[in-house]
């Protein structure tokens, strides 16, 4: 069976791992770019400052995974953090779930929160929510959505809540629980620990991509071909056609690349319409590279959420907390990453993105004068966020299942638009998971039950596999 993959991010470089574990030898990789990585790769700039592609951070579901991180690099090319996530907001910073730490806020914000959770356990909703604006309504109540939930869900995800569906949240989200709200606010003890992410790891060198450099060099490189792009899926005929004019048939086709595209390259008119009710957000990532050292108030913080209107950016990483060699001379300089979310509902001018995310960190007292700024890089990564719009779920249904049963299974954050399942771990699994279903017709659990593969199993802990 002649199996070709498209793309070699992590769901691309999952199967091919999989398969050269399996045995099966008669299988080949095309990457439309120069290097491995996707949108897990690494950059570094001019001036010898290493950025990534957004804000990734190394964490599992998978014991798998864990197993082949820790082969990627060695347990010496890691390092390993405890997570600290903060919001600023009101001018003070509350600890990530800030809906478990809401002692921290000035009184009267307090107060509304508290009354609206109050009310809103008074009166639960009957039945499923409409959309995640419901949802956010209906659990936090209108002190909480109005300060926090809506605002900075808005600056995420570049559409309004109403415009996405309410069953994507799994572990991303931290619903309110109030017996647990009350107790902080009367202990004023923070409550830090919730979340799949509370610690992580990060790549000494080279930033995220350098684990998928590592992971693609296990690989043989006569299978490997990178800089070829496809211009052409034939799915009468199973062919492949590049930009180049290399032409290969394939019996099955495992693809990481933009569904819609996918359609589009396939020439699958049927599917077009389908795959128009697809949404997806924008994503532009500005490095800031500072002279000296960050203050006091951002020591030992990793990354921050930013709800208001006094900057552009939804997070910002300390990303030379992550690790010192993200800098040039950490003796010397010192690095901040923000992400800043864009859409037809939320437009961004990139002519002017740059500085207005520096007059942004100045605002919100993430350093102090512009004199810090050594340098600034930009990059618009088009494709960002993979939404969970009201109709994706139909869109998968209608398209997944259509594209299989012409030999093609489309995987990967955004071969199948799952945001719930689209982090490293998920993305890598599901290239595994796909190999899998192809060789031995075992189910896919990562893509079709993604609360389960969420939460961890009552008998082997991480794995489900």
């Amino acid at each position: 069976m002649k199996i070709v993959i498209l793309g070699a991010g992590p769901t691309g470089l999952g199967a091919a791992w999989r398969l050269e574990q399996a045995g099966h030898d008669d299988w080949e990789l095309w990457e439309a770019t120069g290097e491995p990585g996707g949108l897990a790769r690494s950059i570094t700039d001019e001036h010898g400052f290493t950025w990534d592609i957004g804000g990734h951070v190394q964490f599992s579901h998978y014991r798998t995974f864990d197993e082949v991180m820790d082969a990627a690099l060695g347990e010496s090319g890691w390092l390993h953090h405890q997570r600290e996530s903060w919001v600023r907001i009101c001018n003070t910073w509350v600890p990530y779930p800030f809906q478990y730490n809401l002692h921290r806020l000035p009184q009267d914000k307090l107060l509304k929160c508290i009354e609206g959770l109050v009310e809103v356990c008074r009166h639960p909703v009957d039945g499923r929510f409409g959309n995640f604006g419901e949802l956010i309504d209906g659990t936090c109540g209108p002190g909480l959505a109005e300060l926090f939930m809506r605002p900075y869900n808005f600056k995420v995800w570049a559409w309004p809540p109403e415009k996405l569906s309410a069953d994507w949240i799994g572990d991303r989200v931290a619903l309110p629980d109030l017996k647990k709200i009350v107790r902080s606010v009367v202990t004023k003890q923070d409550n830090v620990s919730w979340g799949p992410n509370n610690t992580f790891r990060f790549p000494k060198h080279g930033g995220t991509g350098s684990v998928w450099k590592a992971v693609a060099g296990w690989m043989p490189g006569d299978r490997m071909h990178f800089s070829r792009a496809v211009s052409r899926i034939d799915t009468n005929t199973r062919t492949l056609t590049a930009e180049d004019g290399t032409q290969v048939v394939y019996d099955r086709l495992i693809s990481s690349l933009p569904l819609d595209r996918l359609v589009d390259i396939a020439h699958l008119d049927h599917l077009r319409a389908s795959a128009e009710l697809l949404q997806y957000s924008t994503v532009h990532i500005i490095g800031v590279g500072l002279k000296g050292s960050c203050g006091p108030e951002l020591e030992g913080k990793c990354w921050m959420y930013f709800p208001e209107s006094n900057c552009p950016f939804y997070r910002v990483t300390v990303f030379s907390h992550y690790s010192p060699h993200n800098v040039p001379d950490i003796t010397r300089y010192w690095s901040l990453m923000a992400e800043v979310s864009q859409s037809p509902a939320k437009p961004v001018d990139p002519s002017t993105i740059v500085d207005e995310t520096i007059e942004g960190m100045l605002q919100t007292g993430l350093f102090e004068n512009r004199n810090q700024v050594h340098h600034a890089w930009h990059h618009e990564l088009t494709r960002g966020y993979p939404t969970p719009g009201l109709r994706r779920d139909e869109a998968l249904e209608k398209i997944l299942p259509e594209l299989e049963s012409l030999g093609i299974l489309s995987r990967g954050r955004f071969g199948a638009w799952k945001y719930e399942v689209s982090n490293q771990d998920h993305s890598f699994s599901q290239g595994v998971e796909a190999v899998n279903r192809v060789l031995y017709n075992t189910p896919e659990l990562t893509l079709w039950f993604p609360n389960q593969v969420n939460s961890l199993h009552p008998v082997f802990g991480k794995d489900w596999l």
